[in-house]
Parts: C-alpha cells; sequence; structure tokens
C-alpha cells in the first residue's frame, strides 16, 4: 500500500500541520543589489492584534498589494514602491520595509524606505515606537570598505564593525541614533540574495532584541534602590528578634517580617517576566552575532566586543537584582519562619503551664467530688432510713414491731447499698470515658 494512503488512515494530532508551520515561519528576504531597509519595532499590548490588523488592511487601500506570505503572526506584502514585512511577538511587533535603491544613488539622512507610506498610516500603528533602525546595502564595488575606514576620525563616533558571512561582507554601525534612527552599513563583497537577506535579518533583530533586553536596565535600578532598603531592614528586623524580651515583642517582628515579606514577592511578581525576558532577549542578540560569523577588521571592535562592553554590563546587573530579590525572599521567608518556630514553642510552653494548672484544679475538683459524694451517702441514708421509720410507723399495728429498732437496723443497709451503687455509677461513668478515647 502507498505510504500516503496508509498516513491517511491514522489520526493526526490536531497542531501537527500548525506547528510544523511554525518551523518554516517568517523565512529571510532575498536581497539583491544596492537596498535601503527601515525596521520598525512597536511594543504593544497583549490585546492589540486585532487594531494592528485592521490597520495593516487599511496599508493596501492606498497601493496596489501583492500578499507573498500569510499568517496570524507574519504577513509580506509587495507594491510598487517597497516591500512591507509584518510580524507579531508577545510583546512588540515589527514592520521591516524593503526598497531598491538605484546603483550609486545618494540617500539624504532622512530618506527612508516607507517615504511612500502615508503618515496617518503609521500614526494608526498601536503600540509605542521602541526600535527605529536603518540597514543600507551596497556592494563593495559602489561603496569600498577601504573609503568608510579612511573617513573615520580618531575624534569621532566609536564604529564597530566586521566582516561577516564567511568575509563575503562588511558590516559597519555605531549603534547611535541619528534622525530618529540607528544605522547600518553592509557592504556586500560576494553574498548570495539569501545570505544577504540573512545578514540584514540578523541585523535588525540585534538591534531589537538589543533594546528589548535593555527594558531590564530601568527596572533593575528601581528594585536595586528598594533592596538596599529591605534589606537595611531585615537586618534591623534580625536585631530585634536578639533584643525580644517577651512574647508580644516576637509577635510584633513577626508581623514586620510578614509585611516586608509580602512588599517582596509583590516585587517578585512584578518583575520575573521583565528580568526573565531580558534574559532571554540578551540570549538571542548572542545567538545572532554568533551566526554572522564576525572576522575583526584591524582597528574596529566587533559587535560582539561592543555588546560585551555595553550589554553585557547592563544584563549583569539585571541578573545581579533578580538574584539579590530571590536571595531576600529566601531569607526572610527562613527567618520568619525561624521567629514563627520560636513563637509556637513559646505558646506551646504558656500551653502546657495551662494544662498544668487545669490537671490541678481537676483533681482538687475531683477530691472536692469525693467529698460530696461522701455527703451525699449520708444524706441519703438519713433520708432512707427516715422513710423506713415513717413505713414501720404506719404499719406497727400489723406487725407489732418497734420503728425504732427497725430504723437502726436500715441503716447500715442503706448505708451500704448507696455506697455500692455510687461506687458503680463511677466506675461505669470511667469505663465509659476511657473507652471513648
Amino acid at each position: 500500500m502507498h505510504p500516503r494512503l496508509i498516513l491517511a488512515e491514522l489520526e493526526e494530532h490536531p497542531l501537527r500541520q500548525r506547528l510544523n508551520n511554525e518551523f518554516h515561519a517568517r523565512p529571510s528576504t532575498a536581497l539583491s543589489g544596492a537596498v535601503l531597509v527601515s525596521h520598525l519595532v512597536f511594543k504593544h499590548a497583549a490585546t492589540t492584534a486585532e487594531a494592528e490588523r485592521a490597520n495593516l488592511s487599511k496599508l493596501c487601500q492606498g497601493h496596489v498589494c501583492n500578499s507573498i506570505d500569510s499568517s496570524d503572526s507574519h504577513l509580506m506584502i509587495e507594491t510598487g514602491a517597497f516591500r512591507m514585512r509584518w510580524e507579531l511577538h508577545t510583546e512588540f511587533s515589527t514592520y521591516t520595509f524593503y526598497r531598491e535603491l538605484t546603483p550609486g544613488e545618494t540617500l539624504h539622512p532622512d530618506v527612508t524606505a516607507f517615504d511612500a507610506v502615508h503618515p496617518e498610516w503609521l500614526s494608526g500603528i498601536p503600540g509605542k515606537l521602541m526600535v527605529a533602525t536603518h540597514v543600507e546595502l551596497r556592494s563593495t564595488a559602489e561603496i569600498s570598505p577601504e573609503s568608510v575606514l579612511a573617513g573615520l576620525s580618531p575624534s569621532g563616533r566609536a564604529l564597530g564593525g566586521a566582516r561577516v558571512a564567511d568575509d563575503a561582507a562588511w558590516v559597519f554601525t555605531d549603534f547611535k541614533i541619528d534622525n530618529g534612527f540607528s544605522r547600518f552599513l553592509v557592504l556586500n563583497d560576494g553574498m548570495t540574495q539569501r545570505q544577504a537577506g540573512r545578514t540584514v535579518q540578523r541585523l535588525v533583530e540585534i538591534e531589537t532584541y538589543r533594546m528589548m533586553a535593555l527594558l531590564g536596565l530601568p527596572v533593575a535600578k528601581e528594585v536595586g534602590a528598594w533592596l538596599y532598603t529591605g534589606e537595611k531592614k531585615l537586618a534591623e528586623l534580625m536585631e530585634r528578634i536578639g533584643e525580644a524580651k517577651n512574647p508580644e515583642d516576637e509577635r510584633s517582628v513577626l508581623a514586620a517580617l510578614s509585611a516586608l515579606a509580602a512588599d517582596v514577592e509583590n516585587s517578585v511578581a512584578r518583575t520575573t517576566f521583565r528580568f526573565g525576558a531580558s534574559r532571554a532577549y540578551h540570549g538571542l542578540v548572542a545567538q545572532r552575532i554568533e551566526e554572522l560569523r564576525e572576522t575583526r577588521i584591524p582597528g574596529l571592535p566587533t559587535l560582539y566586543e561592543f555588546m560585551q562592553r555595553r550589554l553585557l554590563p547592563a544584563m549583569k546587573t539585571c541578573e545581579a537584582i533578580s538574584r539579590r530579590q530571590e536571595e531576600l525572599s529566601a531569607r526572610v521567608a527562613r527567618n520568619s519562619q525561624l521567629l514563627r518556630t520560636r513563637v509556637d514553642i513559646e505558646l506551646e510552653r504558656q500551653n502546657q503551664e495551662l494544662l498544668t494548672q487545669m490537671n490541678s484544679r481537676a483533681k482538687l475538683q475531683l477530691r472536692l467530688q469525693e467529698t460530696v459524694e461522701g455527703l451525699s451517702v449520708v444524706v441519703l441514708t438519713y433520708y432512707g432510713s427516715q422513710l423506713v421509720q415513717y413505713l414501720t410507723k404506719g404499719s406497727k399495728d400489723l406487725h407489732h414491731l418497734n420503728p425504732d429498732i427497725v430504723t437502726a437496723i436500715s441503716i447500715p443497709v442503706i448505708a451500704g447499698l448507696v455506697a455500692w451503687g455510687t461506687r458503680r455509677m463511677r466506675r461505669k461513668l470511667a469505663a465509659e470515658e476511657t473507652g471513648g478515647h
């Protein structure tokens, strides 16, 4: 039987096709010749996906659009004036515009690849602009690497660069923002169209993930100032624990520790995602730089060195603050547990004293009860003998017995019966109580 017919009889997992399509999603765009790439990144909320798609539909109202690739989180359209690639991510969306240049064309600093797009459409993009970068792709025949290096001034900006794609291209950048854009210059020295597209895509992703990773730094600085206060407060509470003289002092310190623990956990809950996202974005930056396969240009720092000197310290700060926050949370929890144990031991000691006092009172009540039981025997004997006497007097004409003698004889009998009945009832109650436990 043909394999396709065999597979048709098997039950397919509902996510199989979707997961396989995700593996092939967002391919790089093949680029040839001179190209200007303008890359915009908007940080948005999780609920703006529909608004973005609605805004994308408006883009094609003023242009003749050909959809090259489309999915729920990815769109590639082409018009006569530009090509646009849209990608939807968890925290942000990217809009990458491609515009072909004529060989030797000189670009004004304000020129973008989306000049043909109506400004109202750009202003309608949901979210806040996070990244704006230009990548200018030229051939070494148009712009020689030597001319770029010759134009560097010793007192000018710190320019970084490297040969990439197995020395098939040159990349230059300073990661500065001019006229609202950071800029990359890529000089093609033998790359294929797919190589050029992958190189440009890696560069814009490096810039995107670099900026997204840095979102954790302001949070780290804010939390760092609070952590200093929290650690100092914890040290003061530890001193108060050592100085506690009575249970009231211990309970007061425990309440303060519980309040501090709540503040720490609230801070952890607010910042865990941000620090985790920064760590993930930083990993993506390092991965994209590694994929460039850089070779050093004499006299210039590579992109990897740029990131090691500028981005890595910020990421280490976020990592250190996250670790300090977790350690503070663990220390507060540990000290709270120790103090709670101390308070519990004191409460157990007080409860034991109360139980001892209750036991003494119970023994006293038992003795009083036994005394009362003895008196009860005497009282019941007395009333019982009186009843016998009355019965004897009432019936003396029938049997001619002396009431006094009969009463005297009945007293020990009645006392014995009452004492025996009382003891039997006490034993029965004690047996029932023992059986109940």
